[in-house]
């Protein structure tokens, strides 16, 4: 599943391509996906892409009529490519533009979402409830501290919640918990103070290199000009286990955690 730093690496490969860009036209080739494309997604014909934001995982492009908000699901891809581009499997929606160029999502499982938002974007159901942005000065140092008191889910589940805090999904919650030095069996409530500041330096350090990095290269994942990221070779725990630790040598252990996999290093990561 791309996640945080993928989406924000795809804002940034788009957003040159489409900003200030006419929108010329939509095709729509399965309007089937996680949610149905909303009917009226031709209302943004005509209209020009004024911003290209990113909230959470959600791309938002926005107009002066409405926000044309995309996500890219368990394995989707959005390529900035020629309109005439021929059509391959699994291409469901083209925005097409003034350009000659057209964003294209290609989606095999579905799961992704291409949604025509007219009202206020901060109300919709699917953002309303969202936690702060982990790159954000909304993500203070005491923020995991006070909303985890009382808390007795895992300190990883926890950090997963979107909720508390977007974008930190299950790579980069294994790396920051890992950097921190904090057993992800943790309770989430049974977390000092200290040690909460420690892990919300990590996480904001890791997704930001991951950003930098291009994104995570995974099963799915390529930037939106086709370039593949480059920070799954920089990966300390995730997709290790079995594996020596880099820092103590001591065998990283896997298990699964809300149907997740989690792998941390039992010595470096101790309750």
């Amino acid at each position: 599943m791309p996640e945080l730093p993928e989406v924000e690496v795809c804002r940034r490969v788009i957003e040159p391509h489409v900003l200030n860009q006419i929108v010329t036209d939509v095709v729509v080739r399965n309007s089937k996906m996680r949610w149905p494309i909303t009917p009226t997604i031709s209302d943004i014909c005509s209209e020009k892409v004024i911003y290209v934001n990113r909230r959470a995982k959600y791309l938002l492009l926005g107009t002066s009529k409405g926000i044309l908000m995309l996500h890219l699901g368990m394995s989707g891809t959005i390529r900035v490519i020629d309109k005439d581009t021929l059509v391959t499997k699994h291409d469901h929606f083209d925005l097409i533009l003034e350009n000659g160029l057209a964003l294209r999502l290609n989606d095999p499982r579905r799961f992704g979402s291409v949604l025509w938002v007219t009202k206020d974007i901060n109300e919709h159901p699917l953002i309303k409830k969202l936690g702060p942005e982990p790159l954000s000065p909304e993500f203070t140092d005491d923020c995991l501290y006070k909303k985890s008191r009382n808390k007795t889910a895992p300190i990883k589940t926890f950090l997963m919640n979107n909720h508390i805090v977007v974008g930190v999904g299950n790579i980069y919650a294994n790396e920051s918990l890992f950097k921190a030095g904090i057993d992800p069996r943790k309770q989430a409530g049974k977390v000092s103070k200290k040690r909460y500041i420690e892990l919300t330096t990590h996480i904001k350090e890791t997704l930001a290199h991951a950003i930098e990095q291009g994104g995570t290269t995974l099963k799915d994942f390529t930037q939106s000009d086709g370039k593949p990221g480059y920070f799954a070779q920089e990966l300390l725990v995730y997709g290790r286990g079995g594996m020596p630790c880099f820092v103590c040598k001591e065998k990283l252990k896997e298990i699964k955690q809300a149907g997740r996999a989690t792998v941390f290093c039992p010595e470096c990561q101790k309750k």
